[in-house]
């Protein structure tokens, strides 16, 4: 079976940040750098060249298709902070209704700017997602 492309990569996350040119973005990768410290209680790592992952989840889906990701992430990237949540969660829809300017992906939610959004819900949004992502977490 494929391995992910995107595996753990040991490079430092405080020099990625640092690298990032666009001086709000930097800031705003630094406070969601906290935030999902605190909420996850994991240490940060470097996924691939360009997301920052908390914490390790392995699934697997019915297919028979398995593999290992981080419980949540995010990556600051030029274009828009992208966010690495789990949805399916009950109260998903209703936060995001909440949350003020965001685009959401298939795996992903895009913030311009942290300015944008209702940071305390941002966090919950988080925590829930943590709290799904453990949920769900398949014995490797």
């Amino acid at each position: 079976m494929a391995e992910n492309k995107t595996q753990k990569t040991g490079a430092s996350v405080e020099d990625f940040i640092e690298s990032v040119e666009n001086k709000r973005r930097r800031d705003d990768g630094f406070t969601l750098l906290e935030i999902m410290k605190e909420v996850s209680g994991e240490e940060p790592e470097m996924w691939g060249p360009s997301i920052i992952g908390f914490g390790d989840y392995h699934y697997k889906y019915e297919s028979g298709r398995e593999g290992d990701i981080f419980l949540a992430g995010f990556s600051p990237r030029k274009q828009s902070l992208s966010l690495y949540i789990m949805d399916g969660f009950k109260e998903y829809d209703s936060l995001l209704g909440a949350l003020g300017k965001h685009r959401k992906g298939a795996s992903c939610l895009y913030i311009n700017k942290l300015a944008d959004v209702d940071m305390n819900i941002l966090r919950q949004l988080i925590e829930k997602s943590v709290e799904q992502a453990r949920r769900n977490n398949v014995p490797a």
